[in-house]
């Protein structure tokens, strides 16, 4: 590994991981932020960026509103929560990785995805869940990164960090809330659907731990470059080159498509209105009673409650097996490291220091395993519970009928 565990006491990691869902009242954008930074809202030093047609910011509120709600949130104003996202949903989760022209380029299988994930911030509010907070500039992707041998992972950037013209965001300071971590497997990376393989965020606290941070984003000819985790460490960890995407600009807004070797997304230049408003919106008292709690079951009309139950528990046992096997390959990870490190050694107390160093480590670690597998266990219980509320006060859904009884509907009575 790049970097060797940071060994923290168990206690904490489970404290830290369940304020990564808290209930407590307050938005969690990320505090502590920089004097670097540029904390207006929405905007950015680069001006409206796009590459397609010209709109204003109105668009975004026509566009996304069949998909959720738009809440009047100070300080940032108008922001939008996404509905019927599933379970546990957290940004940049369901889609796909691919390398353009502008580095790291997201793919989301979200039918709005084509807005969200390219322009503007997603912040945490402990009522609302997952917010977004829209900008005119145009991105391939607004996350940082972490990796090691091991994992790597992507985090949305949260509203209020801004990438000047002509500075890295290595030049910029902000703090990453535990929660916006999304964490893989790196062997994983390359997949046309991340959704299946990322882990539980129980696991986030430890791994944040021993992850070496990627924050490689800059602008380019008044362009925003995310070259994040180099392609070398991609390909080592992947076991496969990086195949290089082009980007095309599609006719109409969408989900974002891969077609041979290129990217079609649709990508508009966005003009700020201070005058356009959602026609409909919640203040912040209504949001708190409507989409609180914050979302784990959210059925959609249109499959069948018994079907979304069903993936809720697939989705459960996915996070379960995952845990397990990261969790073994970090004690693993550890004894190869002790191996190595007592075969430079030919002294043998030296050597026994080295197996007592490393004893420490593994039942420290043990430790911190045990308390994630505890809150896993809890949380799958606690929405287990949640899942059987909805699924027993959701209304009646219509059955279909066989098609034998269908066709014979449809030509009158049988003689």
């Amino acid at each position: 590994m790049k970097k060797g565990l940071w060994v923290i006491p168990p206690i904490l990691v489970f404290a830290l991981s369940c304020a990564a869902y808290s209930s407590s009242p307050g938005v969690g954008f990320a505090p502590g932020l920089g004097s670097a930074i540029n904390t207006s809202v929405g905007g950015s030093s680069l001006g409206p960026q796009g590459y397609g047609q010209n709109e204003d910011t109105s668009y975004f509120y026509d566009r996304l509103s069949p998909y959720g709600d738009w809440t009047d949130l100070s300080p940032y104003g108008y922001v939008w929560t996404p509905r019927h996202m599933g379970y546990r949903w957290r940004p940049y989760s369901d889609g796909q990785w691919v390398w353009t022209d502008d580095g790291w380029t997201w793919v989301a299988n979200e039918e709005w995805g084509d807005i969200p994930f390219h322009y503007g911030r997603w912040g945490w509010d402990n009522d609302m869940g997952w917010f977004w907070v829209p900008g005119n500039v145009w991105g391939p992707a607004w996350v940082t990164w972490r990796s090691n041998d091991q994992y790597m992972g992507w985090a949305p950037l949260p509203p209020g960090v801004e990438i000047p013209a002509g500075m890295n965001f290595n030049s910029l300071w902000a703090d990453i809330r535990l929660n916006f971590w999304v964490f893989i497997q790196g062997s994983h990376l390359q997949a046309r659907d991340l959704n299946p393989y990322v882990l539980p965020f129980e696991r986030n606290q430890t791994i944040v731990n021993f992850t070496s941070m990627h924050n490689n984003i800059y602008t380019r000819d008044n362009r925003i470059i995310n070259e994040g985790i180099g392609q070398d460490e991609v390909r080592r960890l992947t076991g496969r080159a990086v195949s290089r995407y082009g980007l095309q600009d599609a006719k109409q807004p969408g989900r974002a498509r891969v077609v041979g070797q290129d990217v079609q997304i649709f990508r508009p230049t966005i003009r700020q209105n201070e005058a356009a408003k959602p026609k409909v919106f919640l203040n912040r008292d209504q949001a708190r009673q409507e989409l609180a709690p914050v979302k784990v079951f959210e059925p959609k009309q249109q499959v069948s409650v018994s079907a979304q139950q069903s993936a809720v528990l697939k989705r459960q046992a996915q996070e379960k097996t995952l845990l397990q096997k990261t969790q073994a390959q970090e004690l693993k990870n550890i004894q190869s490291q002790r191996a190595a490190d007592q075969a430079r050694v030919r002294d043998t107390a030296q050597k026994a220091k080295i197996q007592k160093d490393y004893q420490t480590k593994a039942a420290d670690l043990q430790k911190q395993h045990q308390a994630e597998t505890q809150q896993l266990t809890i949380r799958h219980k606690q929405d287990t519970q949640q899942v059987k509320r909805v699924v027993q006060t959701a209304p009646p859904q219509k059955q279909a009928q066989p098609a034998k009884q269908q066709k014979q509907s449809s030509s009158g009575k049988k003689k």
